[in-house]
């Protein structure tokens, strides 16, 4: 598959009630690197990314999500998709390069779930990102949960639907994966992805717009899940769920939250996706079984504690 346009999440900004405090799980716990402190924001990536960082965490007085970037093969590519944002009625702001440190120019739009996104082409190569001549497999040992990269984010919001469309119409991403209520027609979760990946964004249904459910990295193995288990205990880090698997995406998993109530996600595996795939279903009165594999049971926590 020739990735072309739209290449995958770039990016995401997280809204923190401490920096101090945040630095620490997001460092020492989850095992990114710390790339920058600039005034009230910190700058992160994970070891095996190139670009300059792909986590910011902003002090904020309430925690959540400000925006997702997601990179775009060339610049030029950013005046395609903004002509099609706005042929669909989506307002569009063109951001000048050196607005976050090491960034190209961006373009920036607001879903209808009132989640905010970016669209950029140019990053800065981190300093300590992956060897590239006679590479080894790490540069340094990996540590804490060993995370791997940031990988997607799970959006709660109203007109899911809507949404979704956005990206399927003026991005070009794809459906893989929904969970449907047959009774009505409706939508309850979208998996959407621009690779070959199970999805690299997530919509929610919910009943307030602009909600983080949860930002997600990317670790090795299903033993790697496991290590990052240990690591809550140890540490006594809020757990939310697992280790366990999901239906939907396959993909095994935990959940935890942030000292500011994000919820985060560690995984590994996953089905491979391409754009000729049928589209996988699961009905809602398997919702149990569809997120959560094993238990085939929601948790009142998992569908109702966002940010």
């Amino acid at each position: 598959m020739a990735l072309t346009g739209v290449l995958r999440p770039g990016y995401v900004q997280l809204r923190v009630l401490d920096l101090d405090e945040a630095i620490p799980h997001y460092r020492d716990r989850m095992g990114l690197d710390l790339v920058s402190r600039d005034g009230d924001r910190a700058f992160f990536h994970a070891s095996d990314e190139f670009d300059r960082h792909s986590v910011i965490l902003r002090e904020a007085d309430h925690a959540g999500m400000d925006v997702i970037g997601f990179k775009v093969r060339e610049d030029a590519d950013l005046d395609h998709f903004a002509e099609r944002l706005l042929d669909m009625g989506v307002h569009v702001d063109v951001i000048a390069a050196g607005e976050e440190p090491g960034v190209g120019r961006k373009i920036r739009f607001r879903t209808p779930t009132q989640h905010v996104f970016d669209l950029y082409a140019e990053m800065e190569l981190s300093e300590n990102g992956p060897a590239i001549r006679n590479p080894d497999v790490w540069v340094v040992e990996p540590r804490g949960m060993r995370i791997e990269r940031f990988d997607h984010c799970a959006l709660n919001g109203i007109d899911i639907a809507a949404s979704a469309k956005i990206f399927v119409e003026a991005l070009d991403f794809s459906v893989a994966e929904v969970l449907v209520d047959e009774s009505s027609d409706t939508r309850l979760a979208i998996f959407l992805s621009c690779s070959t990946k199970a999805h690299d964004i997530a919509f929610l249904a919910g009943p307030e717009d602009g909600k983080l459910h949860h930002a997600s990295f990317n670790l090795r193995s299903w033993e790697d899940v496991g290590h990052a288990a240990d690591i809550i205990s140890r540490y006594d880090i809020s757990l939310d769920i697992g280790p366990t698997r999901h239906g939907i995406t396959r993909g095994q998993t935990i959940y935890f939250f942030d000292p500011s109530g994000n919820r985060n996600e560690t995984f590994s595996g996953g089905y491979s996706f391409y754009p000729d795939n049928p589209l996988r279903q699961w009905q809602a009165e398997n919702a149990g079984k569809a997120i959560f594999y094993y238990e085939k049971a929601l948790n009142d926590r998992f569908m109702t504690v966002n940010t």
